[in-house]
């Protein structure tokens, strides 16, 4: 699957998402996360997201104890735990084995998204990583200088702001860079070309056959045998 072109991996990614949505009992969502995780791990993917997976395990048990002392019961708890894990777990294979720009070539030239579109959700992806780094390097250098973020829920608020006005500041000063950047490279022009070719092949059309194949029989499951 890692070296599927970027379509592919967008089809599965939806279908699992689409098998979160229609399975609705405990075991059977618990499976399909299972399966996640070995995608994942047969990807190499595992090692590299473990904290993302860590932190995805947390929020998915503390939806599952809101919705258990909002009156629900155990088994509903464990549905939307399992089914928040199983819709997002794909898209950090999708995140972790494709390149950004080959994903904004996908969803240009196959799915015909425009490309400022595609850019945007690209580039935000993009700086992610990037905004998380800055925001600890501040922190870091707040502390340096003698910044404690402690006591109650307001005053550490309050004592925060100290860390999110240079952040801001860096945020903004990144931006305008990166405009500036892609004006210069012609950004918005009307013809555009991409490096690497993202076509799909015939292990491509396949893994399609094969998710849609199993979309429809889950859908079946679901309406037949309430899985």
């Amino acid at each position: 699957m890692s070296r599927n072109v970027p379509l592919t991996k967008i089809i599965f990614t939806l279908c699992t998402a689409v098998w979160a949505l229609v399975l609705h009992q405990p075991l059977s969502l618990l499976a399909l996360c299972f399966f996640e995780l070995m995608v994942l791990a047969l990807s190499g993917q595992m090692k590299k997201q473990f904290r993302a997976v860590f932190i995805l395990s947390g929020f998915a048990a503390f939806l599952g104890a809101v919705q258990y002392a909002g009156g629900g019961t155990l088994d509903s708890a464990y549905t939307a735990g399992l089914r928040m894990m199983d819709m997002t777990l794909m898209f950090l294979f999708l995140l972790g084995t494709t390149r950004l720009q080959d994903l904004t070539a996908s969803m240009v030239k196959q799915l015909k998204i425009p490309y400022e579109y595609a850019f945007m959700f690209t580039a935000s992806l993009r700086f992610v990583p990037d905004f998380l780094e800055e925001n600890r390097a501040v922190a870091e250098a707040q502390a340096c200088r003698g910044l404690v973020i402690k006591g109650n829920i307001f005053k550490k608020i309050s004592r925060y702001l100290a860390v999110v006005q240079p952040l801001m500041l860096r945020s903004l000063a990144r931006s305008e860079s990166m405009a500036l950047s892609l004006e210069l490279r012609g950004f918005g022009g009307k013809h555009r070309t991409f490096m690497e070719s993202v076509a799909p092949g015939k292990s491509d059309y396949l893994v399609m056959i094969f998710c849609a194949a199993v979309t429809a029989g889950v859908i079946a499951l679901r309406f037949f045998y309430q899985a």
